[in-house]
């Protein structure tokens, strides 16, 4: 689906990602990259370098991996990794359009996975319509 020509407050794409690399979900260097890259695919300003951290496991349903998130001019980008699970969540917020086909696309190959659900959400859908010009 690409949005770009609807007038919108902006997107919000959530991405889960099934029977991904677990060597790309447990790599630090490599998220960085992805989160880094996806920034400048969609071309979006970033307001600080992207910031990949350890998250430790706190029971079975979260057995721990890693979360990375940047801060955009639009909004941001977050990323979370299930190691363990083969499982990825991504989030991109923006109030500047973007194709939603091409995030897709792009996370789909950046964890090595066709194994995805996307969900597209609307947001600001009451925010004044003259203030979107």
């Amino acid at each position: 689906m690409n949005n770009s020509n609807i007038e919108l407050f902006g997107l919000h794409l959530m991405f889960d990602g099934y029977n991904c690399d677990p060597g790309k979900l447990d790599d630090r260097e490599y998220v960085f990259n992805v989160i880094d890259g996806l920034r400048e695919h969609i071309g979006m300003t970033e307001l600080t370098k992207p910031v990949v951290v350890k998250a430790l496991g706190n029971d079975h349903h979260d057995p721990g991996g890693l979360s990375g998130f940047v801060i955009i001019k639009e909004s941001h980008i977050s990323v979370h990794t299930f190691v363990k699970r083969k499982f990825v969540t991504a989030d991109v917020y923006s109030c500047k359009q973007f194709d939603t086909n091409s995030v897709t696309n792009y996370l789909k190959k950046a964890f090595a996975t066709e194994d995805a659900d996307v969900f597209i959400q609307k947001r600001g859908l009451r925010y004044p319509k003259e203030n979107l010009i």
